[in-house]
Order: C-alpha cells, then sequence, then structure tokens
C-alpha cells in the first residue's frame, strides 16, 4: 500500500490521475460507496461496551448527584464517551463512506477520501496474482482485497480493506479477477 495526494472530484480529474498512473496503467472502473447507515455482527461486542460504559457513567451521576453539589457532572465526560462508543462504529463508518471514492485501475486499487477539515488522501493496493479477493454479496456488496491491523487497544485483530458497500461488486470483482490473470494490461 502507499499513499499520496489525492486527486479531486472536478472536472481536471483526468489530468490529475493521468499524473498518478503508470504509463500501461489505465482506469477500469470508479465508484463511490453508499453511505447508508449499515450495522454488522461484528461491531455489537464494542457496542455492548459502549452501552455497558454509558449505563455506569449514569448510574455513577445519579448517585453522586444525591449528595449533592456539582460532583455528578464529572460524570458527563464519560457518559458522552460511552455513547460516542455506542455510535461510532455505524455513524462514522457511514460518514467515511461519503468522503469516499475508489478507483480500480489495470495493476491497483485506489480509495480516497475528501474529508472536509482533514483534506485529501489516496490509498493505493497492488492487485497481484497473490492478493486475496473476497466478495462479499448481500445488499450492497464489497470486495476485500487488503488488511490492516487495528490500532485500538480494546478491538484486537484486523480490519479488512476494498471496496465496499458498491452497486456492480459482480462487474468489479470480475475485473479484478481479470487483472490477476493477466488478462488486463
Amino acid at each position: 500500500m502507499s499513499e499520496m495526494a489525492a486527486p479531486s472530484l472536478t472536472s481536471s480529474a483526468a489530468d490529475e490521475w493521468r499524473s498518478l498512473l503508470q504509463p500501461d496503467e489505465q482506469i477500469l472502473w470508479q465508484g463511490r460507496p453508499s453511505s447508508r447507515l449499515h450495522f454488522k455482527l461484528s461491531q455489537l461486542p464494542t457496542m455492548a461496551f459502549g452501552l455497558f460504559f454509558t449505563g455506569f457513567a449514569l448510574f455513577w451521576m445519579v448517585m453522586a448527584s444525591q449528595a449533592g453539589g456539582i460532583f455528578w457532572m464529572f460524570g458527563l465526560i464519560h457518559f458522552s464517551v460511552g455513547l460516542m462508543i455506542i455510535s461510532e462504529p455505524v455513524l462514522l463508518a457511514s460518514y467515511r463512506r461519503a468522503h469516499s471514492f475508489y478507483t480500480l485501475t489495470s495493476q491497483r486499487a485506489f480509495i480516497g477520501s475528501d474529508y472536509p477539515i482533514v483534506g485529501r488522501k489516496l490509498s493505493s493496493y497492488p492487485i497481484t496474482a497473490s492478493t486475496e479477493l473476497d466478495l462479499a454479496l448481500g445488499d450492497e456488496s464489497s470486495i476485500y482485497f487488503a488488511r490492516r491491523e487495528k490500532r485500538r487497544s480494546f478491538n484486537f485483530g484486523h480490519r479488512r480493506i476494498g471496496f465496499e458497500y458498491i452497486d456492480d461488486a459482480p462487474k468489479v470483482f470480475a475485473l479484478m479477477s481479470s487483472i490477476q490473470r493477466g488478462e488486463q494490461s
């Protein structure tokens, strides 16, 4: 994987892409993920922890308020963090997808983002014969082709990277498979 400045999605996008691609590389597909809210069962443990954290903070605030004064307000920080832990897996993922775009070339898969304050970012992942492709079919299908270690202390394992929640996943998966076989150049 490599990261570079992301090309914008304006009218000059073709020129910006031309500067990023190898001479023999061509764009095969471009698209955007659905930004609808999606819930995955794998998010349940994180959300359950957030619910426990929020409930304990609420219990603590009620008990502290019975002692009088404003000491109970220190629990508001923990209560807010608990609410963030509950909502982050669904809401933040939807926000990320709303600001993302995908490109498949004859050699690589690009995942780009354009966040209002943070700016643009573009990551590229080579598609080779050894790339493990995983097509997840469903209401809105996804194709996964890379993994990255999770960086949170309470969330172990790997995060799958790919084109998530796209309408034409079977078509894009077929294109990726043909790249692996050396049929795209």
